[in-house]
């Protein structure tokens, strides 16, 4: 039997997970990140733990097909991150770096597109080749696959989706430093904005009022007990929503489109109301594309991550 590594490298911890060549996962693992010295100890750390698990499961180096490694910067395809802001890493070779330490091949990628990878394999998309995943949280993540394989694009940075430009006018700037990014009105931190705006516009009685802060998860449980202003904002999020998503698929053709992030644990109600909208917007060839929740949370970037080992070193069909 062999083995391999499915690594997701975050700002505050690095978790690890070893697989099984078939895809089951025996162990996973976290360890502290340390961005001290521009996060000089992160990559010796991770050969640590992985010598560390492999002495725990008595298996030897011969048996490890490789390791998959997700970083939280853009990667190119030879695996060669262009800064990693949260880690302090400059311009890092990390199939040479990595691989040195660990004795390993190591294939590397970008921590969102890993986590499509991840979903699209083992998660929401699977059954599919082509998957687009949106993570909608503080902001807006994403990773795309085409025919089983992720997008990296010519500078590592394919799959940012919540960066299109969505907006022309908005005086308020994103994180990236550009304005009216989709992330700006799609995520988390989007919909508060929403609600902000729409009460100050109206003066419909709302148990919005009454809260210190607004947040995506209020929204959503005032709009299911009826509340009306509430369910007028929801509307013009899962309208925004529809129109960003149908730009996206516009473009990308998938199968299935699978939401992910902490406003997907609205559920159900999130899927309908984009659908709602959808077929509105997208072009008619697209009309068929399938929604569905991410499933495996925090774990899409190990399993993720190891399918681009399995992919990279395997030999194996990336049907499976």
């Amino acid at each position: 039997m062999r083995y391999g590594f499915g690594i997701d490298v975050g700002g505050t911890t690095v978790k690890l997970g070893l697989f099984t060549e078939s895809g089951e996962l025996l162990e996973k693992w976290e360890i502290p990140t340390n961005t001290t010295d521009s996060g000089s100890a992160i990559l010796p750390d991770i050969a640590t733990a992985i010598t560390g698990a492999l002495s725990r499961h008595g298996i030897d180096r011969e048996s490890v097909l490789g390791v998959g490694l997700g970083v939280p910067g853009p990667v190119d395809s030879r695996g060669v991150v262009d800064h990693c802001v949260n880690l302090g890493w400059p311009v890092v070779d990390l199939p040479e770096s990595l691989g040195k330490l660990a004795g390993l091949p190591v294939a590397a990628a970008n921590d969102a597109n890993v986590a499509a990878l991840g979903e699209c394999w083992k998660g929401g998309g699977q059954g599919h080749r082509s998957m687009v995943l949106a993570t909608l949280g503080t902001g807006i993540g994403g990773g795309i696959v085409i025919d089983g394989k992720m997008v990296y694009g010519a500078h590592g940075a394919g799959g940012e989706i919540g960066h299109i430009p969505m907006e022309w006018d908005d005086p308020e700037t994103c994180g990236c430093g550009k304005r009216g990014c989709a992330e700006q009105y799609g995520s988390a931190t989007g919909i508060s904005r929403m609600a902000k705006k729409a009460m100050e516009e109206s003066d419909k009685p709302s148990v919005l009022r009454q809260l210190p802060q607004v947040t995506a998860r209020d929204i959503f449980a005032m709009g299911a007990i009826g509340d009306e202003l509430a369910q007028e904002i929801l509307e013009r999020y899962y309208r925004f929503l529809a129109r960003f998503l149908a730009a996206v698929c516009c473009v990308v053709d998938p199968e299935i489109v699978v939401l992910g992030g902490g406003v997907s644990k609205a559920g159900a109600p999130l899927l309908a109301g984009i659908q709602k909208y959808f077929n509105r917007y997208v072009f008619h060839a697209c009309n068929t594309v399938e929604f569905a929740l991410a499933r495996l949370g925090n774990d899409a970037g190990i399993y993720g991550s190891f399918k681009l080992a399995l992919d990279s070193f395997g030999g194996t069909d990336e049907r499976k």
